[in-house]
């Protein structure tokens, strides 16, 4: 029951709300309890069984049950002999409105109380998640599906409201009517509920087993609710793709599949889950039966001191406990389903955050000398993809990096601005251990374009000015200007104030790259990251985006990641990499004349232009 608790934990004023809610649902049962004792002298007077000259024993203590019974009992009998019995049901008649409208008020109260423990609790863990994840690296989102991460913010945050949240009533107010029904069924006959309670263990019994069951197949169900997003997902992204090669049908199979199991998981729980209620509704009608028996057999005993009114009303109150009890091991049984996916949500806000500000972290105001890769190694699930680095990169100069696929191009990139931290080795800026500055203030040195724009939907403003809080039209409309996008946004429909779409898809490939280098213009950045930002455009569109990032690196220390080696034969320095290690280095004209990977890979580049 950790789980349990820490959810709740998550609820605002908890220490406030939950002692006022106990209260109140405490006093809403009671009096729900003497709703029922009521029937007792009403009962009385129907069979004329209230005798005005009884004479009551004043109990000993003012602060019992016994006493409250006492008080109302003598006062009813007092009604009787100076007024009659017309006028002491009209008394009881009274005290049962007042009762059940106390019942009800005291029960709204309490579900209140509930509702915004319900709404902050929720609220907080959708944003402990939620930031969470936007705070893991990125080598945890490579392992991860995107659906499952999906799922648990939405589909599991929403099972825990559903089945742990909404069973706070279920699991509280129930027992608690259970508690106050017994102890009136104590006090009305000891010795027939002490017979009740010892045949009670066996609906518990037979609920634990369901209850233990119910359990796994519901991590499992929740699962595969994350795997049937994924591969709603990656349909949706992927649409183009699907569509060009007919795999519509494999698609399909996939998702018919996982929707199969679940079907089947589903299918199978529910029929615990519907169980839970007919068997303790069978049980507790059993028990009512052995109960009329024995109780009957109580009153036929002379010696008994039990009258029939007080029976009839033993028989009211037990069938209240009845629903409660019912309701209960519903709730228990739903409640397995809500834990799963607790677990599910708290194994990822759990996740380590291998990427962190260590102690006393320095803040780099700004970046003055350079940046040096000192023997660095970086490896990834065991596999090593950079290999003793060393490279100085200095303030103002611009470094590319090229090689093939998979030479390691981007993963020496993404350490400087401690996407990943280098396995050994160390990695220095102006003299620091980059491990040692603090994470926003470093990353607030550097800008990133890549081959891949992210946009967000949104419009064109604040899509440029996504990187600087607080940014003008002005200096919006200036970075748009310095990355070539002036004039096509001015000739979007709303201007800057146009919505772009999901990842900027109304847009062509060309007009979301040049948004991409205004972010970075706006953000104006003494280091600068470009990952192949020109290799997937045309050649207008290239034409455009150079010229923009042309203006972009003037004056700035630049990391240029290029598979177009046009792009790059102005660099003061070309790293080649080859399998993670660097295997040449030098201007444009030196390389070519060293006749190794470079001069290969400019050969091919220059007969695949000719050819087109």
């Amino acid at each position: 029951m950790k789980n349990f608790r820490r959810i709740f934990g998550y609820g605002q004023k908890l220490n406030l709300i939950i002692p006022w809610y106990i209260i109140f649902t405490i006093i809403s049962v009671i009096f729900s309890a003497f709703n029922l004792a009521l029937l007792i002298p009403f009962l009385d007077i129907l069979f004329d069984k209230v005798n005005p000259e009884e004479i009551l024993k004043i109990p000993e203590s003012h602060l019992t049950v016994e006493y409250m019974l006492y008080l109302f009992k003598s006062n009813f009998i007092k009604i009787i002999s100076e007024n009659g019995k017309e006028a002491a049901l009209v008394f009881i008649c009274i005290s049962i409105t007042i009762s059940v409208f106390a019942t009800n008020l005291f029960r709204y109260l309490a579900n209140v109380l509930s509702a915004k423990l319900r709404a902050d609790t929720l609220k907080n863990l959708r944003m402990d998640i939620f930031n969470k994840v936007s705070l893991l690296h990125l080598g945890f989102f490579t392992n991860e599906r995107k659906g499952d991460l999906i799922a648990r913010v939405t589909n599991d945050v929403q099972e825990i409201e559903t089945s742990i949240l909404n069973s706070l009533k279920t699991l509280f107010q129930e027992p608690m009517k259970v508690i106050v029904y017994f102890v009136a069924l104590f006090l009305i006959s000891f010795k027939l509920t002490l017979f009740t309670v010892l045949i009670l263990p066996v609906t518990g019994f037979l609920m634990a087993e369901l209850i233990k069951r119910l359990r796994r197949q519901a991590r499992d169900s929740q699962g595969s609710v994350g795997r049937i997003v994924n591969i709603f997902d990656e349909l949706l992204s992927g649409m183009r793709v699907v569509k060009a090669f007919n795999a519509q049908g494999k698609m399909q199979d996939k998702m018919s599949k996982e929707t199969n199991f679940y079907r089947k998981l589903s299918f199978s729980m529910s029929l615990k889950r519907e169980l839970a209620s007919p068997i303790s509704e069978f049980l507790g009608v059993g028990i009512v039966i052995v109960i009329l028996y024995y109780g009957t057999m109580l009153i036929l005993n002379s010696d008994s001191e039990m009258a029939p009114a007080a029976f009839m009303s033993y028989l009211a109150f037990f069938s209240q406990i009845i629903s409660p009890g019912k309701a209960f091991s519903t709730g228990i049984s739903n409640l397995q389903k809500g834990l799963a996916s607790a677990e599910r949500v708290f194994e990822t806000i759990d996740t380590k955050t291998e990427i962190s500000n260590a102690p006393n972290a320095i803040k780099l105001e700004e970046f003055t000398k350079s940046i040096e890769f000192s023997n660095v190694s970086f490896s990834y699930d065991s596999e090593e993809v950079l290999r003793e680095i060393d490279l100085t990169i200095e303030k103002g100069k611009m470094v590319a990096l090229v090689g093939a696929s998979g030479a390691g191009k981007s993963t020496l990139g993404d350490l400087i601005p401690r996407f990943y931290d280098v396995t050994s080795g160390s990695l220095l800026l102006d003299g620091v251990n980059i491990k040692e500055i603090d994470l926003n203030s470093l990353r607030h040195h550097i800008g990133i374009v890549t081959q891949e724009s992210i946009l967000f939907n949104d419009t064109v403003f604040e899509n440029i000015a996504f990187g600087k809080a607080g940014a003008t039209l002005e200096e919006v409309k200036e970075a748009a200007r310095i990355a070539n996008a002036e004039e096509f946004i001015e000739n979007l429909e709303n201007g800057y104030e146009t919505l772009i779409g999901e990842r900027g898809g109304r847009l062509s490939g060309g007009q979301r790259q040049r948004l991409s280098i205004a972010r970075a213009v706006l953000k104006d950045p003494d280091i600068l990251i470009l990952d192949e930002a020109t290799s997937a455009l045309d050649s207008e569109s290239e034409r455009l985006v150079q010229d923009a990032l042309s203006k972009l690196m003037k004056n700035r220390t630049s990391i240029v990641i290029a598979h177009r080696l046009s792009t790059i034969q102005h660099a003061n320095e070309i790293i080649v990499l080859d399998r993670g290690k660097i295997v040449e280095r030098g201007s444009h004209e030196k390389l070519l004349l060293e006749n190794g990977i470079y001069k290969k890979l400019s050969t091919m580049q220059n007969i695949f232009i000719d050819a087109q």
